[in-house]
């Protein structure tokens, strides 16, 4: 329902969800509030309901893909940066969905992918005389440096 209140100067949208807890019968309300009035009471409940999923993306984005860290003040850098973060979010979350790394948490695929390319650039200083096995059995050295979940072999 459209409801005003006197310490605020727009209309609101005002959503409230009556639940009842069936083993003791006690009900609680939620009370939602959205200034769009034109959203139905279904929208309101499915944007709240995102709200949390939202709010762990920035802080995943914050904490461990330097969001924070940006020192631009210009409009676009800044734009770029904060897309750059939450991209970085995403990416590492389907990668842990989608592959055996499902058990490594996102310091764990940094402390991976790190240690990875260490291994490369440690390579291309070195002699020809390598072979494939040494290669394979250094990276997953090198690659478990840092890690807190280590893993047995190289992506």
């Amino acid at each position: 329902m459209e409801m005003s209140h006197r310490k605020f100067s727009d209309t609101l949208n005002v959503v409230i969800i009556q639940k009842r807890n069936l083993s003791t019968g006690k009900i609680s309300h939620v009370n939602l509030f959205s200034t769009d009035v034109t959203l139905d009471y279904e929208k309101v409940i499915d944007y709240y309901s995102l709200r949390f999923q939202i709010e762990f993306v920035f802080r995943d984005a914050k904490q461990y893909w330097g969001m924070e860290d940006s020192m631009n003040i210009k409009k676009i850098p800044i734009h770029n940066w904060a897309n750059l973060s939450t991209f970085m979010v995403n990416f590492s979350h389907g990668l842990r969905q989608n592959s055996d790394m499902n058990e490594m948490s996102i310091l764990d695929l940094k402390a991976h992918y790190h240690g990875l390319k260490y291994v490369k650039e440690v390579f291309k200083l070195l002699p020809h005389l390598a072979n494939e096995y040494l290669i394979q059995k250094v990276s997953i050295k090198i690659a478990n440096l840092g890690a807190i979940h280590s893993r047995e072999r190289v992506a």
